[in-house]
């Protein structure tokens, strides 16, 4: 079986806006220890369940992998990726998400259970995130 990263390729930044797009930066902080922390710039996917970190920042942050999950592509390729777990900022709003440690040719991409966690959403026409009403 071919490995097989995320869709997309590392998007390249530049002055123009790219249409459709959304990145944003978001603070990664490990659940056990908040002193530490990066800010990594992620592309928002409201397609994506999963957020995808470079393991490096996750290893730098002291978060292990609890588990192991596979993945399918739009194209129907499989792939599978370590489970963990980091705490995300975002202005005022913090939240607990499940994060996949990314392999070489993985970017970050920021899931909708971050999302979730955070209390916001994609505002896909002004491609801002916007604080959303919870339901349960």
């Amino acid at each position: 079986m071919p490995s097989a990263s995320c869709v997309l390729p590392i998007p390249e930044r530049n002055t123009r806006t790219r249409m459709g797009l959304t990145h944003i930066t978001i603070r990664l902080v490990n659940p056990g220890d908040s002193k530490p922390h990066i800010d990594v710039e992620f592309l928002v996917d409201s397609g994506a369940i999963y957020t995808f970190v470079p393991k490096k920042i996750l290893a730098d942050l002291g978060i292990s992998p609890h588990s192991k999950r596979s993945f399918v592509l739009a194209n129907g390729d499989k792939f599978e990726r370590l489970i963990g777990t980091a705490d995300v900022v975002y202005g005022k709003w913090r939240g607990a998400a499940t994060v996949a440690f990314g392999e070489k040719g993985d970017f970050p991409l920021l899931g909708v259970t971050a999302l979730g966690a955070l209390g916001l959403m994609l505002d896909p026409v002004k491609r801002k995130l916007k604080s959303v009403a919870l339901t349960v």
